[in-house]
């Protein structure tokens, strides 16, 4: 994994050579059963140097924790490894979407990371990941809570965490998604 994170750093560095990227890599244990794959670094990501870590990330651990589920088990990463930016018209620094070049960028680094984990199975977190692994036409609203054949693995799809801040209406489905996958989980031990 080491090497795979100085790889990376090397093409960003060399891509972006007059921006300061801060690189947020994903955490968790090689050969751990589930990896669950967001969108990008947020603010507090990028600071921390984590994946989900900010108010997304405490999302998650709660409703990780309603399944039954630990964290620990996991391997967390984002499809983008950079906090894609905009300034807001208050003039603020504040989070965007990460653009289609960003995502064709990471692409083939998310393939290798992967590879490299070995999971049974891949959550998308929200229409970035599973788009950028399904193709354009799939739909978080279409997809989210089945298990789908992808690449020999099991797909996962599911709203972001962070989906349910901004439409709390979501939070429910979120919470029902989640303990359906951890039922599975659970019962493939």
């Amino acid at each position: 994994m080491e090497r795979f994170r100085k790889e990376v750093s090397a093409f960003i560095r060399e891509i972006y050579e007059e921006e300061k990227k801060v690189l947020v890599f994903g955490e968790g244990r090689i050969g751990a059963p589930v990896m669950m794959i967001g969108e990008a670094p947020g603010e507090q990501e990028s600071l921390q140097g984590r994946p989900f870590v900010g108010k997304a990330g405490k999302n998650l651990d709660e409703f990780l924790k309603e399944a039954g589920m630990d964290r620990g088990e996991l391997y967390v990463t984002n499809t983008v490894k950079f906090r894609p930016t905009k300034v807001s018209a208050a003039g603020r620094t504040v989070n965007r979407p990460p653009t289609q070049e960003e995502i064709k960028l990471f692409l083939p680094f998310l393939m290798k990371e992967i590879a490299i984990v070995a999971p049974r199975c891949v959550i998308t977190l929200g229409n970035v990941p599973l788009k950028a692994l399904m193709g354009r036409e799939a739909v978080i609203g279409d997809l989210h809570g089945q298990w789908l054949d992808w690449n020999g693995r099991t797909l996962f799809p599911m709203y972001h965490p962070a989906s349910v801040i901004y439409n709390p209406s979501l939070k429910e489905v979120y919470r029902a998604d989640i303990a359906r996958f951890a039922a599975r989980f659970r019962a493939s031990r």
